[in-house]
């Protein structure tokens, strides 16, 4: 008999004797008849015990694995050794995998043993709960078809920008200085008495490389202190960024940005249809080009469409980006759509603005599904202007005079964007919380377990 083989194969093997490892995920006891559904990384089959033929099959099972088959129970680790049979074909079910064949065992060596489970694996259960029982419950279908789509996500979107001409590097967690001029950030201490922070973006650095590639693109960590308990924010999120030299204007990194979304979207299309479907949502829709709002035109029309009466025009409220998400889903035919020219007090210091077209910048924002997956802009390449827009917002530009070398040594004009991992999971899915799209989230609340009862 050869090696493991993996549950989808075993069709491959009717007749044959094979072996296969897995967890129990479902028992069922049928008279003389124990069954297991029995799972890997591949999917799931089901096993048959024939418990009267036991001592004609080996007497040493009743120690090892069959006498003690009533003591088996769900998530135990188990080697299964066995004939890939067919089934009979009023058991078949039609299309799922192995639905037209079993295996019938003949030898079972228990791997490891799984304690009284606090609940079914595929239960639902509130969040509190299942985030409580993180290492349990990321074991379920609905963990791991929202996981299996965000390694899709994450692979298609880094491949579409090195298509695109990307440099991927490295970006580092631990920083000097906080990219944004914010006081939300998280502290480190450091060697010699030295204070480091964790990275609030990869945007110093990507843009440093602008100077090395002119495009480049890093997968970062980043780390934000707020004190925001929504469905919308995390304190530690997975930024996806790019960044490209010698643009004319933000359109430029808002094309690139659109093919990789659609690249994306096109991939995770083509792979887990089924995901979208047990999920109970569509595929996004994206017209030939991605809808395009100044942020003025953009709360007009939500303000007329949904007589609603806009209290901050400098920025989007969450009711902003879900109705305006919602006018062009249902008008444009598109699940996507750029909110621009946002005002340059609003945006990050080193965002781009035109004399002529003050006071607003080259600054974006895309929304997916009623919710901003990505920021990006124009930035300023100029030593001179970026020093004095530091010290406008009240900063000290010698804390970021690492970051300043770069346009000292001349730098093109350049702009780029952060997508959030999370958030484009989250959506894609059509999650209501962006914790469920976050393998191990932490927040106010919680650091792997709650921080407080």
């Amino acid at each position: 008999m050869q090696g493991r083989i993996y549950i989808k194969d075993l069709k491959d093997y009717i007749g044959k004797e094979v072996f296969v490892a897995g967890w129990v995920d479902v028992r069922r006891d049928q008279g003389k008849m124990v069954f297991f559904d029995i799972r890997d990384m591949t999917g799931k089959a089901q096993c048959i015990v024939l418990t009267n033929h036991i001592n004609e099959v080996d007497q040493n099972l009743l120690s090892q694995g069959f006498g003690g088959s009533k003591e088996i129970r769900p998530e135990w680790v188990l080697k299964v050794t066995g004939m890939v049979n067919k089934r009979p074909e009023k058991n078949v079910n039609k299309g799922i995998l192995n639905g037209d064949v079993e295996l019938e065992i003949i030898g079972i060596d228990v791997l490891s043993k799984a304690v009284d489970l606090p609940f079914n694996l595929n239960e639902e259960v509130n969040l509190d709960t299942y985030l409580d029982n993180l290492p349990y419950t990321l074991r379920s279908e609905r963990a791991k078809d929202i996981f299996i789509m965000q390694s899709t996500i994450l692979e298609a979107y880094r491949s579409s920008l090195r298509n695109q001409g990307f440099i991927e590097f490295m970006s580092p967690g631990i920083v000097g200085g906080d990219a944004e001029g914010g006081a939300a950030v998280f502290s480190v201490d450091y060697f010699n008495d030295h204070k480091a922070y964790l990275a609030t973006s990869p945007q110093f650095y990507k843009q440093i490389m602008v100077g090395a590639f002119e495009r480049s693109c890093t997968i970062a960590k980043a780390f934000r202190a707020e004190k925001s308990a929504t469905t919308r924010h995390v304190s530690e999120a997975t930024q996806m960024d790019f960044e490209m030299g010698f643009i004319e204007n933000e359109r430029e990194p808002m094309k690139v940005l659109e093919n990789t979304i659609r690249d994306t979207v096109r991939v995770v299309a083509e792979k887990h249809r089924d995901i979208f479907e047990r999920f109970n949502t569509t595929i996004p829709e994206i017209p030939d080009e991605i809808p395009v709002f100044t942020l003025a035109d953009a709360q007009a029309l939500v303000a007329k469409e949904y007589s609603r009466i806009i209290e901050d025009t400098n920025d989007m409220s969450p009711e902003d980006e879900r109705q305006i998400c919602e006018y062009v889903k249902k008008n444009l035919h598109s699940d996507f759509v750029f909110i621009t020219r946002f005002p340059t007090k609003k945006r990050a210091f080193y965002t781009y603005e035109d004399p002529s077209e003050a006071p607003l910048s080259r600054g974006f924002d895309l929304l997916f599904r009623g919710l901003e997956i990505n920021s990006g802009a124009q930035r300023i390449h100029d030593y001179d202007e970026l020093v004095k827009r530091i010290k406008e917002r009240g900063m000290d530009s010698e804390k970021f005079a690492y970051y300043l070398q770069t346009f000292k040594y001349g730098m093109p004009p350049h702009g780029g964007s952060s997508t959030g991992l999370e958030r484009f999971t989250a959506r894609m899915l059509e999650l209501q919380n962006i914790k469920e799209a976050t393998a191990f989230p932490r927040d106010m609340t919680r650091i792997d377990s709650r921080l407080s009862a």
